[in-house]
């Protein structure tokens, strides 16, 4: 799904295990020039296509890989349920992170490799190193869209390497990216994470942007929910279960105290856009400025063979 018309590539190529290139802010120059940003927000964007005007309880295709990553998501979750926050004297960044992260660090091949045919376990270790990244920070204990770039990324190389398919598309962002939010708001909720390098009430949202992105792609052209609704909280209770972008409204308010201009004042003011496809057309602009083209993001962003640093060939 990064480009349908793209073959998967052959057995035999030299997977390599992801590392940091962006080291210097003159580096962000080599970074938007990359392959792996091309191929990233096509990713994003493709995404965004698939699901315009779907509700979440769509009937889509879920195919054995999208089934496994289910699956996964479900062993990440069982692992909270089984680590307690421990008792410390601060609020916030609880230490059974560190002891729950230990066990995905231990395990990510692992788990990867279940998903993973046999033929094409060679790209197992290359292609985990972005699921470790996309779940926090260990030393910090803190959570941001770094963090969701990087299992974007994660699903962006299963579709490379043949994993999931073009008609996977809608499942990726409804059953997978949407399962992995939950479990998300579950570790920033237990272990009381930190928001990474957030920008306070002047940012989208503490934790995730995708979801907003993709979320208002889903409400273009609704015959009644407009963007002035989200800051109401009866079509918010009424319509979450079918809208990720009300579900992220639902976990902001019940998260946050105070009036809701107050603690998201951006999403306040997108609230005032009069149509979806704005909404959406903003927050793809909001991304590639506030996020992908921001140093303190992309310093951490991983490279390898599936999202390479090398310039874009033209092809």
């Amino acid at each position: 799904c990064c480009d349908s018309s793209e073959e998967a590539p052959p057995a035999t190529q030299n997977f390599i295990i992801p590392k940091k290139e962006i080291h210097t802010v003159p580096d962000m120059g080599k970074w938007k020039r990359s392959q792996a940003y091309a191929d990233y927000i096509g990713f994003i964007l493709t995404l965004n296509e698939g699901v315009k005007g779907k509700k979440l309880t769509f009937e889509y295709k879920v195919s054995e890989a999208i089934e496994k990553l289910v699956a996964l998501l479900n062993t990440l979750d069982r692992w909270i349920d089984e680590t307690p926050p421990v008792d410390q004297p601060s609020r916030f960044g609880n230490k059974a992170y560190r002891t729950w992260y230990a066990k995905l660090d231990e395990e990510a091949e692992n788990l990867v490799a279940t998903v993973v045919p046999t033929h094409l376990a060679a790209a197992v270790p290359e292609v985990a190193v972005y699921l470790k990244e996309s779940v926090g920070n260990s030393t910090r204990i803190d959570y941001g869209t770094g963090h969701e770039a990087a299992f974007a990324a994660f699903l962006c190389c299963l579709c490379k390497i043949g994993v999931l398919r073009v008609d996977d598309q809608i499942a990726i962002v409804f059953k997978v990216f949407n399962r992995y939010l939950e479990v998300m708001r579950k570790l920033q909720k237990t272990y009381r994470m930190e928001p990474a390098g957030s920008q306070g009430v002047w940012g989208l949202d503490d934790f995730q942007f995708l979801p907003f992105i993709w979320g208002s792609s889903q409400l273009i052209d609704h015959p009644y929910l407009e963007p002035r609704h989200f800051v109401d909280e009866k079509a918010v209770n009424e319509n979450h279960k079918d809208y990720m972008f009300l579900e992220c409204i639902l976990f902001i308010t019940e998260m946050k105290t105070g009036p809701f201009a107050e603690h998201s004042n951006q999403l306040w003011n997108i609230s005032a856009v009069p149509s979806w496809s704005k909404v959406n057309q903003g927050l793809i602009r909001m991304y590639k400025a506030e996020c992908l083209e921001k140093f303190p993001v992309i310093q951490h962003f991983k490279f390898g063979s599936l999202l390479p640093i090398h310039p874009v060939t033209s092809g």
